[in-house]
């Protein structure tokens, strides 16, 4: 389990790339970073997440690093109409949210080998050999979530 001490430095870069995307400089860290913006399941306010992401096939694959307790995560899945800025782009989407450990396990083990140096830190963080075995991200997607965002089109 990750202490809530390291999620708490991770707010504070979050806001750094919101502000990045909010001042109109998201290409900076686009490549890496989106703004993911989404309804407030009680609240019914917007809010915006920075969060890692992966294009696959058109599709933009992120993480939940506290599974199924992330609040964007729980958001999601109570609203999956979303607004995605990537880089100086910005468009309507719908989030699929994914929670089988085969599938969650699929998308660690794509993101380990595409980023072995951070996703082998992020390992680390939850007490996992940099290169964990099958088995390893098997048990490790118990605990994680994520979501497809997939871009709408517009007519």
């Amino acid at each position: 389990m990750i202490p809530d001490s390291f999620w708490s430095k991770i707010k504070n870069v979050q806001r750094i790339h919101q502000r990045l995307y909010d001042s109109g400089k998201g290409w900076i860290v686009g490549w890496l970073i989106l703004l993911l913006r989404h309804t407030g399941r009680r609240s019914g306010k917007q809010y915006a997440t920075p969060l890692q992401y992966e294009r696959i096939d058109g599709r933009y694959y992120v993480g939940a690093g506290r599974g199924q307790k992330a609040d964007w995560f729980l958001n999601l899945r109570a609203d999956p109409q979303v607004e995605v800025s990537v880089g100086r782009r910005t468009f309507p989407a719908w989030a699929e949210t994914v929670t089988d450990p085969a599938r969650v396990a699929d998308f660690l083990a794509y993101r380990l080998e595409r980023h072995p140096f951070m996703l082998g830190l992020m390992m680390k963080l939850h007490h996992l050999p940099m290169r964990p075995s099958r088995a390893q991200l098997l048990e490790l997607a118990d605990t994680t979530a994520m979501a497809i965002l997939h871009p709408r089109e517009e007519n």
